[in-house]
């Protein structure tokens, strides 16, 4: 028969199609067995009025061949087969779906599994193939035809033999060339893998004659044997009912599938109903994967529509903070883009991400308040990203992480949650204290952590740099403000007779102050007496937004020199010997001297707050010189 050109008018079309919808070539086995897998559910649906159908549910099935020698791929299916009629409609007319016309004239069919939406699918065969041959002979008929094409040309239509329904589909590969390896798709093991990720839960068995050799028996000579493989797992575990999945079958799961040889912290099934249907099968990993934190990590779940895989990264479906959360969502309500890729818009996305999130979070404060072992390595491995997440949205977060937090207490270095701190305050404690610093036990060390300890209050740590950006975006918890060790302002430690006493010290000392501020050149803004120190001389501080901590973190990134820098405070104990010796100084008129031990206080306070010295010869000589 003479080759007939395709009715959608032109070759660009199909070229369109071929070269551009699609952005991954293997896409076209993932079409292919969903179409036969569509032809199966037809027939299976018609089973059920109509007698004459005698085939059991095992009955029905998808076969795959690979011919290495000839370059050809099959795959066949015993389902509804075509007519010469339905050939010329499915497969001559370009983005003509057989399975929406097949719903559409079948209500009852609607809540059917019908993977096939625009009829464009199996045009991604030419992506890898120069000649497609499409073999079909329709239920209930006797007439078989094969439909031949090799891309944009046209196709051609003629009678032909086939022994029963169904239909079978022969890919002649194109020649490999130009970075294109073609042969590939020719490898049992490289076949199976792609039937494993894109159509693993297809429900009908996928089967595929395996090679493969044994030893002889009695002998070390090896024998080569064929052996036909169902290739899917047809029931996915994700809708199976819980009660019929094992914790070991969950274990079993996720170490299969995400590669990790740690058992998950926690596991969340679940099958949600409403406006938008869907299953999701999602898991905490015990540890941060190795990348976690750079910019290289690509979080996401599978996406998965009517049991075909997607996106195997689907970053929509959840908020970043809860990137470290892996599994997969399996809905029918979704709406795809033409090549079934991506989404075509994201309104049931959003639906099923809100609640996602609304689940995750009952989900950890579960885990925080029943299983507080398991939660504790959950936040060693992912606090910092609950951490970024209230900082990074400028606290739009803090509803949803907020009490996620946890904090090492200096008391012991053990955790302690922000409501934990605030329910163990004492009755008189005006500010939830907090010190930033590299280790709880260099924090507990700081001169001003001394006084804190001695009125029984709790000091919370901050050893992650995002720590005291965080607090500047929550500012108080349970109308209690945070307040920093180091930071400028009243610490609430003193009671008001003291704070006046102190008042009146300082007014008695202000020459002698500025003297010593003068000394070290404008390198602190001021230099006072301290009102958090005990039995310490001296202590840095800070004014303003910018607070020590920060202005270390700015220090660490790229352009540096431009970095902003904290307002610093030098804070000088009065009831420290120190504080005697430099008032001797200034009243011998010293000024010299004074200099000296100033710049040395000051030194020592930087040192302590983990700064470095510009001059350590300098501070080594002076050491020295004093002490001779």
């Amino acid at each position: 028969m003479a080759k007939k050109q395709f009715k959608t008018e032109s070759k660009r079309i199909l070229d369109l199609m071929i070269n551009s919808i699609y952005t991954n070539k293997e896409i076209f086995i993932r079409e292919l067995i969903s179409n036969a897998s569509d032809a199966l559910d037809k027939l299976a649906f018609k089973a059920l009025t109509d007698d004459s159908i005698k085939m059991k549910k095992s009955d029905y099935a998808i076969e795959l061949n690979l011919d290495s020698a000839a370059r050809t791929i099959t795959i066949a299916d015993n389902g509804i087969g075509m007519s010469r009629e339905e050939l010329e409609n499915n497969l001559g007319t370009i983005a003509r779906s057989g399975s929406l016309e097949f719903v559409r004239e079948n209500a009852e069919a609607k809540d059917i599994d019908i993977i096939g939406q625009f009829g464009v699918g199996f045009y991604s065969a030419f992506m890898v193939a120069s000649k497609v041959e499409v073999l079909s002979r329709a239920f209930n008929s006797e007439e078989a035809f094969k439909w031949v094409s090799e891309g944009a040309d046209g196709y051609t239509i003629n009678p032909s033999q086939k022994d029963k329904p169904g239909t079978t589909i022969t890919l002649t590969l194109k020649p490999d060339g130009e970075g294109e390896n073609y042969s590939q798709y020719l490898d049992q093991y490289r076949m199976s893998e792609l039937v494993k990720k894109y159509s693993d839960y297809v429900r009908f068995p996928i089967k595929m004659e395996m090679k493969k050799s044994r030893k002889k028996e009695g002998s070390d000579e090896y024998e080569s044997y064929t052996e036909i493989e169902t290739l899917n797992s047809m029931v996915p575990i994700w809708k199976r009912s819980k009660r019929s999945v094992k914790e070991e079958d969950y274990k079993s799961f996720y170490k299969e599938r995400f590669y990790d040889y740690n058992e998950p912290l926690k596991v969340i099934h679940q099958h949600a109903e409403g406006t938008t249907e869907y299953y999701a099968l999602l898991f905490v990993p015990s540890k941060a994967d190795y990348n976690f934190y750079s910019k290289d990590f690509e979080r996401g779940l599978s996406l998965y529509s009517s049991g075909v895989l997607i996106m195997d990264k689907c970053a929509e479906l959840l908020p970043e903070y809860f990137g470290f959360i892996k599994g997969l969502v399996d809905s029918e309500d979704l709406t795809l883009n033409i090549s079934r890729e991506t989404l075509q818009h994201d309104r049931q996305l959003t639906v099923i991400r809100t609640a996602l999130e609304k689940r995750i979070k009952k989900e950890l404060e579960d885990m925080l308040k029943n299983e507080r072992e398991s939660y504790e390595k959950l936040w060693e491995s992912f606090g910092l990203s609950l951490k970024f997440g209230i900082y990074r949205s400028f606290g739009a977060a803090r509803e949803a992480l907020e009490e996620l937090l946890m904090f090492r207490r200096a008391s012991d270095g053990k955790w302690t949650t922000l409501r934990e701190y605030r329910d163990g305050m004492k009755g008189d404690q005006k500010y939830i204290y907090f010190a930033s610093g590299e280790s709880v036990d260099k924090i507990s060390k700081l001169p001003a952590a001394e006084l804190v300890r001695d009125k029984g209050y709790e000091l919370l740590c901050f050893t992650d740099e995002v720590d005291e950006f965080l607090t500047g975006i929550l500012l108080s918890y349970d109308e209690k403000e945070y307040k920093s060790l180091t930071g400028g302002g009243d610490l609430g430690l003193e009671s008001e007779q003291e704070k006046s006493e102190k008042e009146a010290k300082e007014e008695e000392n202000k020459e002698l102050l500025d003297c010593l501020r003068e000394s070290l050149g404008g390198e602190v803004a001021s230099v006072k007496l301290s009102q958090r120190l005990k039995s310490h001389p001296v202590c840095l501080t800070s004014e303003g937004a910018i607070t020590l901590e920060m202005e270390k973190t700015f220090a660490s990134m790229p352009g540096a020199a431009q970095a902003p820098k904290a307002t610093r405070v030098l804070e000088i104990s009065d009831r420290h010997p120190v504080f005697e010796k430099l008032r001797a100084l200034w009243e011998e008129g010293d000024k010299d001297l004074l200099a000296k031990y100033a710049r040395l206080l000051y030194d020592q306070a930087l040192l302590i707050e983990g700064f470095s010295i510009e001059d350590p010869v300098a501070f080594s000589n002076q050491i020295c010189e004093l002490m001779l």
